[in-house]
């Protein structure tokens, strides 16, 4: 698939998100919250092709997101970003900290990997760093979604939105990523790389 149909796919993901959580809560806060909460969840279906195909298969990912996924999801989530902080800045939410600050971090990483991936294609950066970086990028935003749906599943954000059922297969779903990763990685499940 070419980067701009994936892009264009996105926007249009997103855009059907933001219809159904009007459509569900109609213009207010509560709408935008969920607009924001499944906008976090079209991240995590892109993320969660990054992180599986990138082991197993680089031309089907190559496929689904283009030969520039990591681009692909700096656009989702960074769509994602703009809808959270308008959320935070309307609902006047009380910021946590050390949330912010991994949270932070998370999205430096996520959008400085596409000029990463920019310079490894353009030979402009040796395999071994780039797959340091990449091996950083992958493990750190896998752990900071981790760290959104394992404190809702604890009750420990009784404002999140969404339902205590939906946070225990998403954070399932997340606990099965790194499982199937890190199988592949002691060479349990067999890979095809491009």
């Amino acid at each position: 698939m070419s980067f701009k149909k994936a892009t264009l796919l996105i926007l249009l993901a997103e855009l059907l998100v933001g219809l159904l959580a009007i459509y569900n809560y109609g213009f207010t806060l509560e709408g935008l919250q969920a607009t924001t909460r499944f906008s976090g969840r079209l991240s995590l279906v892109i993320f969660s092709l990054i992180f599986i195909y990138l082991t197993f298969n680089r031309e089907k990912l190559a496929s689904f997101l283009s030969v520039k996924p990591f681009h692909v999801f700096a656009i989702a989530h960074g769509i994602h970003l703009i809808e959270l902080l308008t959320y935070v800045y309307l609902s006047k939410n009380e910021l946590i900290p050390i949330r912010l600050a991994g949270g932070f971090l998370a999205y430096v990483f996520i959008f400085i990997m596409p000029f990463i991936h920019t310079q490894f294609i353009s030979e402009r950066l040796a395999p071994k760093k780039y797959m340091l970086a990449e091996g950083i990028y992958l493990y750190y935003v896998w752990f900071i979604f981790f760290m959104s749906y394992l404190p809702r599943v604890q009750g420990k954000l009784p404002h999140a939105g969404g339902n205590y059922w939906e946070f225990v297969v998403l954070l399932c779903w997340v606990c099965l990523l790194i499982g199937a990763k890190l199988l592949s990685q002691f060479n349990l499940i067999p890979r095809r790389s491009a």
